[in-house]
């Protein structure tokens, strides 16, 4: 019998955590908390190390100091954000030519640079279970447009059919292939959890494209359609 693959997990927390459940069935996975991996020496020996972390607490210090401890040969996953889109108003894919400086785009640049096989994740805005979209925040102002959502089950999917098929560079956008308006899923989400709407603004065309994922991977998603995150 083949010997499974040894897989850390940093940051253990919404997302990693279920993630570390999840791929637990076909490898060896350990999860700690950006704090306690120091105590560890032999987790920076794994194979594949996915880095789940907030950007808060001197984010690319630490993302320095992980990938210095890494071992050479090392496979290193980055969860980033497609905040790294921001200046784009458009349908926008992993070739667009991103001009912006940011904290995102910078700590893409610094992990793409320090290990040969480096994996970046450009996650849309993570939902589902208890994250319902309008539900936490107060009604306020909203400015509408296309969603860019991915479920969290399709992000733990997603990774373990990488780890499976062996993909170890490149840039990939996880973001559901189906863009309701924030009104519309507001709207949705109001009559099924009686939370309040709010007041939408303005208009945003930013439609962010998984097709190199879908390709890629040949992947079907579990939640195509953000309205239907919570049904």
């Amino acid at each position: 019998m083949r010997n499974k693959k040894n897989v850390g997990i940093i940051g253990c927390g919404w997302l990693g955590k279920p993630l570390s459940y999840k791929l637990s069935d076909n490898f060896n996975v350990e999860c700690f908390s950006r704090e306690s991996t120091t105590d560890s020496s032999a987790f920076w020996q794994n194979d594949t190390i996915i880095i789940a972390i907030h950007t808060k607490d001197n984010y690319l210090d630490t993302l320095q100091k992980i990938a210095a401890l890494t071992k050479p040969e090392c496979n290193l996953i980055l969860m980033s954000s497609t905040s790294v889109y921001k200046e784009f108003d458009s349908d926008v894919n992993e070739y667009a030519e991103i001009t912006k400086t940011s904290l995102i785009k910078e700590a893409e640049d610094l992990v793409l640079v320090s290990k040969e096989n480096v994996l970046v994740l450009r996650l849309g805005g993570l939902m589902g279970e208890d994250r319902v979209a309008g539900r936490w925040k107060s009604a306020t102002d909203f400015s509408d447009g296309f969603v860019n959502y991915i479920h969290r089950d399709d992000v733990i999917n997603i990774v373990q059919k990488i780890l499976e098929k062996g993909l170890t560079k490149g840039i990939y956008n996880l973001v559901a292939p189906e863009h309701p308006t924030r009104l519309e899923i507001h709207t949705k989400n109001n009559q099924k959890f009686d939370s309040q709407i709010g007041n939408f603004t303005g208009f945003s065309n930013r439609r962010v494209l998984s097709r190199k994922l879908v390709k890629d991977l040949n992947y079907m998603f579990l939640h195509p359609n953000p309205l239907n995150f919570w049904s």
